[in-house]
């Protein structure tokens, strides 16, 4: 909203200083600088409210460690969270942009999940919560709003330098503009295709239509029919995955805070013409307003990480889990870096299957053997090395360590291929 007040004063009143909310480095800083405050000041009271209303945890006993000390300690901090996030892109952030609409609504429909997923264990008592054939259709419902948005709107397009024999009717194009190399030419073309950037490969774009033509469907028309499933997918997997790592203090806040900061440099040399041409990249129009939301996602992790840390004084819940993941993978999708999601989101993916090999080889050997055998101590993986009697700190500390490792891998693809 501040910024179209002051794109008006700017253009119509002439006031000295009011083009600076027109720099993305700005509106950046201040939306990282508002997420912090509220999630930091305003933490503290959403947490006592949550005591008032008796919005405790209850644990489980496992046999793990310092479980008992949780019990009562406030759940649905996601609230924190979501407000850290939503108030600075609405003041900070162009409306207009379609990227931003497109994340408001992801984050607001998978916190709104989660919500009621925490409020029914809450304050219905049933443990099991939101049924999880609700969860995945709202993560469903997600992945096809934004394969959708990114298939078939006309402003969300990517430009891409081609030469100009590979080239039949450029009219056909969005947009372009024609370079020059000594007689060379190549064209700068805006193309409205879901096309997406392989790691560690030259030349590195691939278009999902091509996945189609080898069907006759030249101009990939139906491809859609790949590319939104795919999405999909990535939103059910990612979002689970992060709802899987929230199982210990800061652990799925830590390691939101490490994807999202990396993402925010895909941001920002994608949304940027001359940093995309010297790294060679996809130059994705529009998308550096990205970069305002993504300020605001790890300005709210690393307040809340204020008292989500161990000893933590309130969890997130799936309020927060499952809007942490469901808008990550959002953001990958629209980065067109979802090929990368093994690399960057390898702790959730490793949670994940954790839970899944588990399961698998229970049900196998009780099947072959007539007893359920185990491969780890317990899943998610974290509880794992819990049983195994590593201190809960240490086992986050250990887990961002690598998350780190993994974020410095995936950026590194931007030269090595």
């Amino acid at each position: 909203m501040l910024y179209h007040l002051f794109d008006y004063i700017e253009h119509n009143l002439n006031i000295p200083g009011a083009g600076l909310f027109q720099f993305i480095s700005f509106r950046a800083a201040a939306s990282v600088i508002i997420s912090l405050v509220i999630s930091m000041l305003f933490g503290k009271r959403i947490i006592r409210m949550l005591h008032r209303l008796q919005v405790g945890e209850t644990v489980r006993d496992l046999g793990l460690n310092g479980q008992k000390e949780k019990e009562g300690t406030p759940t649905m901090g996601g609230l924190i969270l979501f407000g850290a996030i939503m108030i600075p892109v609405l003041l900070f952030g162009r409306l207009d942009n379609v990227y931003i609409q497109l994340l408001l609504v992801s984050t607001t429909l998978m916190a709104l999940i989660g919500g009621i997923d925490d409020y029914i264990k809450v304050f219905k008592k049933d443990k099991k919560g939101l049924a999880g054939k609700f969860k995945v259709l709202g993560q469903v419902l997600l992945g096809i709003i934004v394969g959708s948005t990114i298939f078939f709107n006309k402003d969300i397009v990517t430009r891409n330098e081609i030469p100009a024999e590979k080239i039949d009717n450029i009219e056909s194009f969005e947009g372009y503009t024609i370079k020059d190399y000594e007689g060379d030419i190549h064209y700068m073309v805006d193309e409205v295709k879901p096309v997406t950037t392989i790691p560690f490969v030259k030349d590195n774009s691939l278009d999902y239509s091509t996945v189609f033509k080898i069907f006759g469907d030249e101009e990939g028309k139906w491809s859609w029919l790949f590319y939104i499933p795919l999405v999909i997918f990535i939103v059910t997997a990612v979002s689970n995955g992060a709802n899987m790592t929230d199982g210990l203090d800061g652990l799925a806040t830590g390691t939101s805070a490490i994807i999202g900061s990396t993402l925010g440099i895909f941001a920002y040399v994608s949304g940027n013409v001359i940093f995309s041409n010297y790294l060679n990249i996809m130059y994705i129009p529009n998308s550096g307003e990205i970069v305002i939301f993504i300020a605001a996602f790890i300005g709210a992790c690393v307040g809340f990480l204020w008292y989500n840390n161990y000893p933590a004084q309130v969890f997130m819940g799936d309020t927060g889990s499952l809007m942490l993941g469901g808008v990550i993978a959002a953001l990958a999708v629209i980065l067109r870096k979802e090929l990368l999601i093994p690399v960057l989101c390898g702790i959730f993916l490793v949670e994940n299957l954790s839970v899944i090999l588990q399961v698998a080889y229970f049900k196998y050997t009780k099947r072959r053997l007539g007893e359920g055998k185990r491969i780890f101590k317990m899943a998610p993986l974290h509880h794992h090395y819990q049983k195994l009697g590593y201190h809960e700190s240490k086992i986050v500390s250990r887990f961002w360590i690598i998350g780190i490792m993994l974020a410095v891998v995936t950026i590194a693809t931007l030269k090595i291929r």
